[in-house]
């Protein structure tokens, strides 16, 4: 786990997020930007997970490698199930559908970082 990649996908989700809660606030359904933007927080999160699980084929291991490897698992889904869900949305909310699933990964990004640095005692 890389704090640069860390940060770039904090940067990425928080920047979503703000354009989802844009979109909501003008009434308007999510565009190109926003699916862009969920695009490259997933190829920013599937690199995450490459360097993850190479890693711990090399033997490097977090503490609670389950607890990892769920949380690795539900943040690379989080960002093609928001742009799906809001791109299904036939109202104004689809921009908060997005929103909520950047903020989700924003968070979920650092606590992947607290799990991978946890020595485990």
């Amino acid at each position: 786990m890389t704090p640069v990649l860390v940060v770039a996908v904090t940067v990425t989700a928080a920047l979503l997020a703000l354009a989802g809660i844009a979109s909501t606030l003008a009434g308007r359904r999510i565009g190109l930007l926003h699916l862009g933007g969920a695009a490259l927080l997933e190829v920013l999160l599937l690199v995450q997970a490459v360097l993850a699980v190479v890693l711990l084929v090399r033997g490097d291991r977090p503490a609670d490698t389950p607890t990892f490897l769920g949380y690795l698992a539900g943040i690379v889904l989080l960002p093609v199930a928001g742009a799906l869900w809001a791109r299904s949305e036939p109202t104004r909310w689809a921009g908060t559908v997005l929103a909520v699933a950047a903020g989700t990964v924003g968070v979920m990004v650092w606590r992947l970082q607290q799990l991978w640095e946890a020595t485990g005692g």
